[in-house]
């Protein structure tokens, strides 16, 4: 599929051209948009290309699949009531859930899953269908169940699925609402946003652009060869990591035919996954939290509650994801440009290249989301580029 002729539509402000000129080069097919705030003030607002296989374009409102963007989604929810004094970060998880102390897992504390530290990464060992993972009570009960890989706070090992689940459950225990319910009335009615979901109205599924390249993993029949190589190689240079951590953390049994523009899997609730955003809606969130919790009058949260939320937790290397120094924050990790991580950011990126992000030094917001599949070999150049353009746009503009 290509585009007879590509066209960026929306908005951008001269100082930040070069971002301009970025999406152009990152979206060879399909379609993506991006939405940037700077001081406060939209600065980015672009959208270009195609939605779906039926050629229709993307549109200012078009929403997209953006997988683990939605984790600091879910993380964010859990700060508002960590705000609002409904727990802490150091309580032990059991006390707001009992059945979580099943298993040696009674010392685990909030902020041990929010760090991935928890050792409940291994969603193909909890799960014996993909289908399991658009039910929530399975895979909550799942997790209350399940015996951790390791002493929780002894290493850092990404929890691709299973974040979502752990976070969101405390969410609706405490707060008595779904997951989806909360943050619609907590974060997107607040602030007005026009598209941030978690479980995606069947009304509105219409607007969301279909995923255009391949989208899910491959098996691990496919995947061991090459992983066993980088394996060893990631570990010659000092970088611990397991292939087969990877694979029980990302492969659920079936993984590779799980169809993600399914529309009951779309109206579902995959909290580290499955979240429908549309870039100008992440940028504006990321606004607020790139300013101390508030945007245009708006507090979502206070000062001191995101600066706990924000600060360094970690720079150790993650034995699932490829031995990475994710500088982990509480829900959120380090953003990366061209040049390395962004030192002063927090955020998310997604498996296909989607992205949101905020920069205090710079007061900047990033949303970037796209329609191309986790497999796109240049989703990690596509999020590089733009989030690398935007901070150099920001760090030159003139005061």
């Amino acid at each position: 599929m290509t585009s007879p002729g590509r066209r960026l539509h929306g908005y951008v402000h001269p100082d930040f051209a070069e971002v301009a000129l970025i999406l152009d080069k990152v979206t060879p097919k399909g379609g993506a948009a991006v939405s940037i705030y700077h001081r406060g003030e939209p600065v980015v607002d672009l959208w270009t290309g195609l939605r779906n296989d039926n050629g229709d374009p993307w549109e200012e409102d078009t929403l997209s699949l953006s997988f683990s963007v939605t984790k600091s989604i879910t993380a964010t929810a859990l700060h508002i009531l960590v705000d609002r004094g409904l727990l802490d970060y150091d309580d032990r998880v059991s006390k707001y859930w009992p059945e979580f102390s099943q298993s040696g897992k009674q010392d685990i504390t909030v902020r041990h899953l929010l760090c991935h530290q928890s050792g409940l990464y291994p969603v193909r060992q909890y799960t014996d269908s993909v289908d399991q993972l658009i039910d929530w009570e399975y895979m909550t009960d799942a997790l209350a169940r399940a015996e951790p890989e390791h002493t929780a706070g002894a290493r850092h090992g990404y929890h691709g699925f299973t974040f979502g689940w752990l976070i969101g459950e405390l969410v609706q225990r405490i707060s008595g609402k779904p997951l989806g319910e909360f943050v619609a009335s907590e974060i997107s009615e607040p602030l007005e946003l026009d598209g941030l979901y978690i479980g995606l109205p069947e009304h509105l599924h219409p607007r969301i652009a279909s995923t255009l390249l391949p989208l899910n993993p491959p098996s691990i029949a496919k995947l061991r060869p090459t992983g066993k190589r980088i394996e060893a190689v990631l570990r010659t240079l000092g970088m611990p990591f397991s292939l087969e951590a990877f694979a029980r953390a990302h492969l659920p049994h079936g993984i590779e035919r799980f169809d993600w523009d399914a529309p009951q899997v779309l109206s579902a609730s995959i909290p580290a996954a499955n979240g429908v955003f549309t870039a100008r809606s992440l940028a504006k969130l990321y606004a607020a939290l790139g300013n101390g919790g508030e945007h245009n009058g708006v507090r979502l949260i206070s000062e001191a509650t995101l600066a706990r939320a924000t600060e360094l937790q970690s720079t150790e290397r993650d034995y699932v994801l490829f031995g990475t120094r994710m500088n982990w924050r509480l829900g959120y990790h380090q953003a990366f440009g061209t040049r390395g991580g962004i030192a002063n950011s927090f955020g998310h990126l997604g498996a296909n290249g989607a992205c949101a992000w905020a920069d205090p030094t710079e007061e900047l917001a990033v949303g970037f989301t796209r329609n191309h599949g986790m497999r796109d070999k240049f989703a990690y150049a596509s999020t590089v580029r733009i989030s690398g353009a935007a901070w150099r746009c920001a760090s030159a503009r003139a005061r």
